[in-house]
């Protein structure tokens, strides 16, 4: 399948559940209460955070799995995606069992949410936490799925799982009223419908189950020298990017979460475009990689110009529109106390979103090493700079630091991209000797 098509899929995969979003989430503001809700937000935060357990396998299983199917490997592929899924289960129960840990000091101090709700949180944490191997799960069978680039039925999926993330709360409310523990319920009995639907799709394309296949020490090596710098990255990214509303609530209290969790989440569902794109381009640039790096520079950067011409006009206009159309979707009190971070953020995903395109590159080309040191030095920025703004300037304050940041990663990821994925040289459809080593075996480069 071509990479428009698999693009075009991605698109649907991540908009349809973004229309769902939009049309439901009033109604669970409305009928839960702003602090519920506000709540319901976090437990989604948490669920996306710890399901990242995987520790870096199901991207490691995308870039080994499309290279071994560019090279004609494909006999090298059942062991190879047994000892990933397997991986992937064993750091999922560890995310779980830590989830569980601290689920009470969340629920009865962490998260500052009122007393009466002390109970409900809890006991919501505690069956998020029992869907976290599940999800790590799932996650490293997408990436096998996604080697093959088999985007349409991975979007089917992921269409009928978005639906599920706003739906099912809504049906719970609907039918038990607005209590955390069967909405949470609801949704882990999504994830493991999910994770079962994966699976079925992975033996069908592996010609048969996993379990007489032989595990190999060199794919477990293989597999954990990509995915140790990828844990880092997916450990640190992704706390980066929901640590906000945790330290919002810790600071400012849960009640007014909402009014930064909301057009988070929703403006984040803008970097479908970005990522549609560069999770289709993913697997394409680890297999051209290997024998055309002149194609591979070119796709980047049509990508990286492509990405920006359409995030500029489309963050243009969030910027300008936030109050009118909070207003229209949530109320004029609402609008007031969200729009000046709508407006921040709305420069923050035009950074974020060009990013996309140098992440994928640089990972592509295996140098996980290099991301997971770039996330840290932003870390050391980040949270100093958030505690900072947070304590001064409020929630906007909080929507600053984090466009600071994604500023500083686009900058950084771009001039790494230039430095050592596509250096300024003149091409051939050679790889060079270095980027051999390192696309033949994934171990961090050295320096």
């Amino acid at each position: 399948m071509s990479l428009r098509h698999n693009v075009l899929w991605n698109l649907a995969g991540a908009g349809l559940p973004l229309l769902a979003g939009v049309a439901l989430i009033p109604y669970l503001v409305r009928e839960t209460g702003i602090e519920v809700f506000g709540i319901l937000t976090l437990v989604w935060a948490l669920i996306g955070y710890f399901s990242l357990f995987d520790f870096g396998l199901g991207r490691a299983l995308t870039q080994q799995v499309a290279q071994k199917l560019a090279a004609g490997r494909e006999a090298e592929v059942p062991s190879l995606v047994k000892s990933g899924l397997m991986m992937a289960a064993l750091m999922g129960a560890v995310g779980g069992v830590l989830l569980v840990a601290f689920a009470e000091p969340l629920a009865v101090k962490g998260l500052k949410v009122s007393e009466a709700l002390h109970s409900q949180v809890f006991h919501a944490l505690l069956i998020a936490a029992v869907g976290v191997p599940v999800t790590t799960l799932t996650v490293g069978m997408r990436g096998v799925l996604e080697a093959y680039e088999d985007f349409r039925n991975v979007n089917l999926l992921r269409m009928v799982l978005g639906l599920a993330n706003f739906g099912l709360p809504a049906l719970s409310v609907y039918w038990l009223g607005p209590s955390l523990v069967p909405m949470v319920a609801s949704l882990m009995a999504a994830r493991l419908v999910f994770g079962v639907a994966h699976w079925l799709m992975v033996r069908r394309r592996l010609g048969g189950g996993l379990g007489r296949v032989k595990l190999q020490r060199g794919n477990v090596v293989g597999l954990l020298s990509f995915g140790a710098w990828m844990t880092v990255s997916n450990i640190i990214s992704p706390l980066m990017v929901t640590a906000d509303r945790f330290v919002i609530s810790a600071v400012l209290g849960a009640a007014v979460v909402a009014y930064y969790t909301v057009p988070s989440e929703v403006m984040a569902r803008v970097l479908i475009l970005p990522g549609a794109l560069t999770g289709a381009l993913f697997p394409r640039l680890a297999s051209l990689l290997t024998n055309d790096i002149e194609a591979a520079r070119r796709i980047y950067r049509r990508c990286v110009v492509l990405v920006a011409a359409a995030l500029l006009p489309l963050c243009a206009v969030i910027a300008l529109g936030a109050h009118w159309g909070l207003s229209l979707w949530l109320g004029a009190d609402f609008a007031d106390r969200s729009a000046p971070v709508v407006s921040i953020f709305a420069l923050g995903l035009l950074f974020n979103g060009i990013a996309f395109v140098p992440f994928a590159a640089v990972q592509a080309a295996g140098f996980a090493r290099t991301t997971a040191q770039l996330h840290v030095l932003e870390a050391l920025i980040y949270f100093p700079v958030l505690f900072f703004a947070l304590g001064h300037f409020g929630l906007a304050g909080a929507a600053a630091a984090w466009t600071l940041r994604v500023g500083i990663d686009m900058v950084l990821l771009l001039g790494v991209v230039r430095r050592k994925v596509f250096p300024n040289r003149v091409f051939t459809t050679r790889v060079t000797p270095a980027m051999r080593h390192n696309l033949a075996s994934p171990e961090p480069e050295r320096p």
